[in-house]
């Protein structure tokens, strides 16, 4: 999205190519008076906090940190500036990040040389999302002298490769600097059932410990990439790999479900359908999933008929039952038993801090009174794991085949309340809008 010229909140200059950290002063000044044209014609002399780009070069680092740019240019930033080192540009960008993320700031000007476009759409591509509204305003930073141009070409352009082929190698930049991230509130927690049988299922609970995402509400093991949050692509990639290698799946074969809220359910080796909230399979050397921040996260498995299943349940999918759903779909694909069937109920909301409208509410009631709490509140609280339970046990699965916060041994309980536990998970309930989500996932072994 274009931003209107002067709005923006932080500019960044890119003087990450490689012959600006080396060249003559010719080539700094002549890409700086490019740069100073364009921050003029966007804000004149009120220029907002600038952040300088530049690679570090580890063998030939200057002692002056301001070499690359001339003092007498920087007089011009009333507001602010800050050069930001890196032999890596995903760890420039995603410092910067972190900064504007912490200002709650999102309209960025960039001012580069247009042989380094390519470059940037993939670094933001990967590391930010459609939060932040991006103006890039390039600049032809080649000379006349011949020597000075060779130093402005890109690698890539000198090598011939095509456009995605180059992505791929940016890609792999910021992967790598991702994976050398360190984990963030400690290590990663998965949390397991112990009625799901090991030997046949491979299975889990995330919670939010062990990954990389900074953002307070979204940290650490956030495992959701929205366009409506702060969490880009490339972290929350890099929070699935980390999950993926501690619960011992490959995140390349990870099938989560397409959440609508309602009861659909995909039957895996048949047509996708394009929205569902339950999915099931027989597949082996396939990780299924669905995730969690307040809604329920439910496995499903059959160590019987060898079939496994998971499920997101909201509260409007508890009501259009996709629960049973899902038991059914495994019943009618794979010949399950009903009474072979177990089901897991993983961290959610719980009754403590869930509520609804009172016409909402009466759905829950109307299945059983016990299920709405200070029924005559306005707003009165609702228990939508007790709801899915009794669903279940209506549908013929047996009340010892399912685990759900109300089993007697509660060092074993995994359907924890997400919203009074924010050291152990994200919760859209206590958290607001830009929160972050846990998942459940299984495979057959």
């Amino acid at each position: 999205m274009v931003e209107e010229a002067g709005k923006e909140e932080i500019v960044l200059i890119d003087l990450f190519d490689y012959g600006y950290h080396r060249s003559k002063h010719l080539i700094r000044d002549n890409a700086l008076q490019h740069v100073w044209s364009i921050t003029q014609k966007h804000y004149g002399t009120n220029i907002p906090f600038t952040y300088f780009m530049c690679y570090q070069d580890p063998i030939c680092e200057e002692k002056n940190p301001h070499s690359a740019l001339p003092e007498m240019d920087l007089d011009r930033l009333k507001n602010g500036y800050k050069i930001v080192k890196d032999t890596n540009m995903a760890a420039i960008l995603y410092t910067i990040k972190q900064e504007i993320d912490e200002l709650d700031k999102s309209s960025v000007l960039i001012i580069l040389p247009q042989q380094r476009k390519l470059h940037m759409d993939v670094y933001i591509e990967q590391l930010f999302t459609a939060v932040y509204k991006f103006t890039l305003e390039c600049f032809n930073g080649h000379h006349d002298d011949e020597n000075i141009i060779q130093l402005c070409v890109t690698e890539a352009e000198k090598s011939g490769l095509a456009d995605e082929d180059f992505k791929q190698i940016v890609k792999k930049y910021i992967i790598s600097y991702l994976q050398s991230l360190p984990s963030l509130k400690g290590k990663l927690i998965i949390l397991k059932s112990q009625i799901i049988p090991e030997d046949s299922f491979l299975h889990g609970f995330s919670t939010r410990s062990g990954g990389i995402s900074s953002i307070p509400t979204l940290s650490s093991l956030n495992l959701f990439s929205s366009s409506k949050r702060r969490d880009p692509k490339g972290v929350v990639a890099e929070n699935f790999r980390r999950l993926g290698k501690a619960a011992g799946f490959d995140p390349e074969t990870y099938v989560p479900v397409k959440v609508a809220h309602s009861q659909n359910v995909w039957i895996m080796g048949r047509p996708e359908p394009p929205v569902y909230d339950g999915i099931v399979t027989n597949q082996k050397a396939v990780t299924i999933a669905a995730p969690g921040a307040d809604c329920i996260p439910i496995l499903f498995c059959d160590p019987v008929k060898k079939a496994c299943g998971a499920a997101h349940s909201g509260w409007k999918g508890t009501l259009l039952g996709v629960s049973m759903a899902t038991v059914n779909a495994m019943i009618s694909e794979y010949g399950s038993n009903v009474e072979d069937i177990i089901v897991v109920l993983g961290p959610s909301v719980g009754p403590c801090c869930f509520t609804l409208t009172q016409e909402n509410a009466k759905a829950f009631y109307d299945i059983d009174p016990q299920c709405v709490i200070h029924v005559e509140s306005s707003k009165p609280n609702v228990d939508i794991r007790r709801a899915t339970r009794i669903l279940l046990e209506r549908g013929g699965v047996l009340p010892q085949n399912i685990q759900d916060d109300t089993m007697v041994d509660k060092s074993q309980n995994v359907t924890l309340c997400t919203s009074c536990h924010p050291d152990k998970f994200f919760s859209h309930v206590r958290d607001g809008n830009n929160f972050g989500t846990q998942i459940c996932f299984i495979s057959l072994k």
